[in-house]
């Protein structure tokens, strides 16, 4: 991996609310987010601190985290309490797509995304800590995430994949022959294979990343695929990660009791279809912190945050 160029935050903007968790841009450089309070929001002009508005679009109920822009004005949103939604945002409605597996609640969905034939994918984190002990599951390493998939006309979610560390973002090959999963706890990029003789497997696609993937945002099947970095890589938890279950269970009952302070250090990666990191940006001791996600607009990236009360914009680097 070359060495990484700097991330440079250029303004910030707030949206009134805590922890955009995902951010996502539409072909008019409009960015969509959710926050902690249950709000969806519309950022306009983000890339122009003067002029940047936010309005409120709908209210989910819940938290929402993972977003997916739809045609015709609609959004699915993994709702960290309510499930899979569908939002009008022409009316502000909300819907419940899906809320259970086989009879289990889903109770931690974390990104989601629409493939042209209409199926829906979408990951849930953890099957054992809600999204306020996230970090619970980091430590316990519980390999619980899971990859689920919605066809049309149904209710009923497919599980595709479970054992995930982690299930985090995704995003589709620019061809759609796979999908690409973040496992935010393994520091790795997973491949979940559509089409072709593979089918139905998965396998590695980019692994050992320098620091926790999150959120993955693709504008364009020509573009590349961004991925956030949550945190940077933590050595005692790579090795906790290498001790018994019941080692791991006590630390991971003491991590969610304690104070959590997200690390200064940012960074994200964009990578192409064969798993090539071809952009790595990195700041330390940034003032922005915990980037959750990050969507390409205008020339510019946006950073979202799960701890943070507004999104970042920085200069997009020069394409490779």
């Amino acid at each position: 991996m070359d060495r990484p160029a700097a991330l440079v935050p250029r303004h910030y903007v707030a949206v009134g609310g805590r922890g955009p968790e995902d951010v996502v841009a539409d072909a008019r450089g409009r960015v969509f987010t959710g926050v902690a309070d249950g709000r969806i929001l519309r950022l306009d002009g983000v890339t122009k601190p003067v002029t940047a508005r936010v309005e409120v679009l709908a209210e989910t109920g819940g938290r929402p985290l993972g977003l997916a822009l739809l045609p015709d004005d609609a959004l699915l949103v993994c709702d960290a309490e309510r499930g899979l939604l569908g939002v009008d945002l022409a009316e502000g409605t909300v819907r419940v797509l899906a809320d259970e597996v086989a009879g289990e609640r889903l109770r931690f969905c974390s990104n989601v995304l629409a493939l042209s034939d209409g199926s829906v994918y979408f990951t849930v984190s953890s099957r054992r800590y809600p999204l306020q002990h996230w970090i619970g599951d980091l430590v316990e390493h519980t390999g619980t995430g899971r990859l689920l998939r919605l066809v049309p006309g149904s209710d009923t979610p497919e599980v595709l994949l479970e054992g995930l560390q982690f299930a985090n973002g995704l995003a589709p090959s620019g061809d759609e022959t796979f999908l690409v999963v973040a496992e935010t706890g393994a520091y790795r990029l997973t491949r979940y294979w559509l089409t072709g003789p593979k089918a139905g497997r998965s396998e590695p696609f980019a692994e050992d990343l320098p620091g926790m993937p999150d959120n993955l945002w693709r504008g364009s099947p020509q573009g590349p695929v961004w991925v956030s970095l949550a945190g940077p890589r933590v050595p005692p938890l790579d090795l906790l990660h290498r001790g018994t279950p019941s080692v791991r269970q006590a630390a991971a009952r003491l991590a969610v009791r304690a104070p959590f302070r997200p690390s200064g250090t940012i960074g994200v990666l964009a990578v192409d279809d064969t798993g090539r990191v071809v952009h790595h940006l990195v700041r330390r001791r940034s003032g922005f912190r915990m980037v959750t996600s990050v969507c390409e607009t205008e020339g510019h990236l946006v950073l979202g945050s799960l701890w943070e009360p507004g999104v970042a914009v920085c200069e997009a680097p020069a394409g490779k």
